[in-house]
C-alpha cells in the first residue's frame, strides 16, 4: 500500500550525472561574490557538468543566510540556462527549518534537493527517518539523501535507508561513507540511484553501479569526471581508469588537507578564476605548511583536462584567514 497517496513520482534520473558540490565565491571582507558566482557556474557546466549542488557544504551552507540560499537557486537557474540541473543542498539540524527552506527553495526553482543528516542533536534513527520523510513529504521536488557520518556525527544505517526509499519523492543517496558492500545491498534491495560523495572513489563507486558523483574537486575541472562517467556508460574501464589515475594528485590536492572548500578556492583564485579565496569563519585559509604542501601536489597533476597550473599563481597572503559576514547565518 501506497503510505503517500497523491504524491508526485519520478522516472529516470532527474539530477545528472556530473554533478559539482559548487563553491560559493566571496569577496575579500566575505560577501557573496554574485558576478564570480555566475561565471563559475556557467564555467563548470561548459567543462561538462550536467548538475550543480548550491549551498552544499562546500558551498559553505553554514554560513549562508536563507536569502543567500535562496538566490544561489535563482542564479543557478538563470545562468544555467536548461543546460544543468540545480539542486539545493545543506538543509538543517532543525526539521521544521529545514521543511520551510526546501519548499522555498522549490519556489526559488530549485530541480530537486539534496539533505543532510541531521547533525550536532544526534538523533536515533526513528528520528533520522521522521526528519527525511517530512521533508520529503513537504515538497514534490525529487530528493537526494546525504549520508555523511564523519560530519554529521551518526550514519543512516541499512535498515533506514531500506525505510526511505519506499518514499516517493526519495530518489537518491550521496554516500560519504566508503562502505562499498552497503552500497552493493542498497542498490540490490531497493531502486535508489547512489552518487559517490568521496571524489577519490568516484569511479569505484560507479564501477558497482552507482549512477554519478557530486565532487568538489570538479569546481576545478569537471571534464575528466565528464569522461569516467562516459567511459563508464560505455563499458570503456580502460579510459575511466585513465582518466581516474590522471586526477588522483589533484583529488589528494584538494580533500586531503584542509577542508576541500578552503583548498578549491585557494586553487581557483591560484588559477584566476575567482577574484578572492575568502572563507567564512570558523572556515580559514591555509596555512604556510598546508598551502604548501597543496602546492606541491599541484606540481604532480599532468595530463588534466581543464586543469592547466602552467600559469598557477597562489596567494597566501589573499587566502589568510576568515572573514565575519555583515549578516549571520541562518542555519541553527
Amino acid at each position: 500500500m501506497n503510505r503517500y497517496p497523491g504524491a508526485m513520482t519520478h522516472s529516470g534520473n532527474p539530477f545528472g550525472q556530473v554533478l559539482v558540490a559548487l563553491i560559493t565565491p566571496m569577496t575579500a571582507d566575505g560577501e557573496v561574490d554574485w558576478p564570480a558566482t555566475e561565471k563559475h557556474i556557467d564555467d563548470v557546466i561548459t567543462a561538462g557538468a550536467d548538475g550543480i549542488v548550491v549551498t552544499g557544504t562546500t558551498g559553505e551552507t553554514s554560513t549562508l543566510t536563507d536569502p543567500e540560499k535562496l538566490r544561489l537557486v535563482e542564479v543557478g537557474k538563470s545562468v544555467s540556462a536548461g543546460r544543468a540541473k540545480i539542486i539545493t543542498g545543506g538543509g538543517s539540524n532543525e526539521t521544521a527549518h529545514a521543511i520551510e527552506l526546501y519548499k522555498a527553495s522549490e519556489k526559488a526553482g530549485a530541480d530537486g534537493i539534496m539533505i543532510v543528516t541531521p547533525y550536532y542533536n544526534k538523533p536515533t534513527q526513528a528520528g533520522i527517518l521522521t526528519h527525511f520523510r517530512l521533508v520529503a513529504d513537504a515538497t514534490d521536488l525529487p530528493v537526494i539523501l546525504y549520508d555523511i557520518p564523519g560530519r554529521t556525527g551518526v550514519p543512516i544505517k541499512y535498515e533506514t535507508i531500506l525505510r526511505l526509499a519506499k518514499h516517493p519523492n526519495i530518489l537518491a543517496i550521496k554516500d560519504a561513507k566508503g562502505d562499498f558492500s552497503e552500497v552493493s545491498r542498497v542498490l540490490n534491495q531497493t531502486d535508489l540511484m547512489y552518487f559517490s560523495g568521496d571524489d577519490a572513489n568516484v569511479l569505484p563507486h560507479l564501477s558497482i553501479g552507482a549512477s554519478g558523483l557530486i565532487g568538489v574537486t570538479a569546481n576545478i575541472t569537471a571534464t575528466p569526471y565528464r569522461t569516467i562517467v562516459d567511459a563508464v556508460n560505455a563499458g570503456d574501464l580502460a579510459s575511466a581508469t585513465a582518466a581516474h589515475k590522471s586526477l588522483e594528485p589533484l583529488v589528494r590536492a584538494v580533500m586531503t588537507h584542509v577542508p576541500g572548500t578552503v583548498a578549491a578556492k585557494y586553487i581557483l583564485h591560484g588559477l584566476g578564476r575567482i577574484g578572492s579565496p575568502r572563507v567564512r569563519l570558523p572556515l580559514v585559509g591555509p596555512e604556510e605548511w598546508e598551502a604548501a604542501v597543496i602546492e606541491d601536489e599541484l606540481a604532480l597533476v599532468k595530463d588534466v583536462a581543464g586543469a592547466d597550473f602552467s600559469n598557477f599563481r597562489p596567494d597566501r597572503n589573499a587566502a589568510a584567514g576568515g572573514a565575519l559576514p555583515k549578516v549571520h547565518g541562518t542555519t541553527r
